[in-house]
């Protein structure tokens, strides 16, 4: 039940209670019930995101204007602040989740308004790319042509770990006025390495999958579908803004 997806981890059933998930009957987590809010959550990161997007301007010179930033910088911790309560207090998911959606659309838009102002039209290749992905992963998943092994979830977590790592460092380095060469510019190794954490993100989506009908097949709380959807967002989240900066990378060429 391992998960790169921090919000869906190895422990998340156990710690719903010594071990075994008790639930009355129907009051269960089911996988329709799952996908159904799923669809919510994108809906409703979706709207916001449009409003974002509308709301956003630049300059002449490119440069966005008073306001971008309240929206990216805003939805961005605003949305790391409602995830981390909703990996710690998975109870308040049917809350923080739709919460955690609103919030993160209004990064979503503003930092896709940014990205197509560079390069028009980039913004909906990303889409079609990432539910493209999402289906298809959906596909070989339900299919059984991938199956999430043990080894499987070891190697996907391990990666996932090393790129968060990556990031981390990236981070640190540009408070110092230092950038991580190669790998974030336009080169073969900057695309490499793009290619290979929407490799890694990609397959985090089995995963998720793979945590979802877990959760099913343990008869989960009812609440555990909107943990489970949220989850799913988080990963897809991930996924778009990969696809993002692989794209602005291969148009920067």
């Amino acid at each position: 039940m391992r998960s790169g997806n921090p919000a869906l981890k190895d422990s998340t059933f156990l710690d719903l209670g010594s071990g075994t998930v008790v639930s009355r009957p129907g009051e269960v987590m089911t996988l329709n019930g799952t996908v159904n809010k799923t669809g919510v959550l994108l809906l409703l990161t979706v709207l916001t995101a449009a409003f974002a997007w509308s709301q956003v301007e630049f300059g002449v010179d490119g440069r966005p204007q008073p306001g971008f930033g309240m929206y990216l910088w805003g939805g961005a911790i605003g949305g790391l602040v409602i995830a981390l309560v909703t990996i710690f207090k998975k109870q308040w998911a049917p809350v923080t989740a739709p919460l955690y959606a609103l919030v993160e659309g209004f990064f979503l838009g503003a930092i896709s308004a940014m990205y197509n102002n560079l390069y028009e039209g980039i913004v909906i290749q990303a889409v079609m790319l990432t539910f493209g992905t999402l289906f298809a992963l959906l596909f070989a998943y339900r299919s059984g042509l991938i199956k999430a092994t043990e080894n499987f979830k070891l190697g996907v977590v391990a990666a996932t770990g090393g790129i968060f790592l990556v990031y981390m460092a990236t981070i640190v380095l540009r408070m110092f006025g230092i950038d991580m060469p190669m790998i974030h510019d336009n080169g073969i190794v900057g695309i490499g390495f793009s290619l290979f954490v929407i490799v890694i993100a990609a397959l985090n989506l089995v995963l998720d999958f793979d945590f979802i009908e877990t959760g099913v097949e343990q008869g989960a709380p009812k609440y555990m579908e909107w943990y489970g959807a949220f989850g799913l967002i988080v990963t897809l989240v991930w996924l778009y803004i990969e696809f993002l900066r692989l794209l602005a990378k291969l148009q920067s060429r």
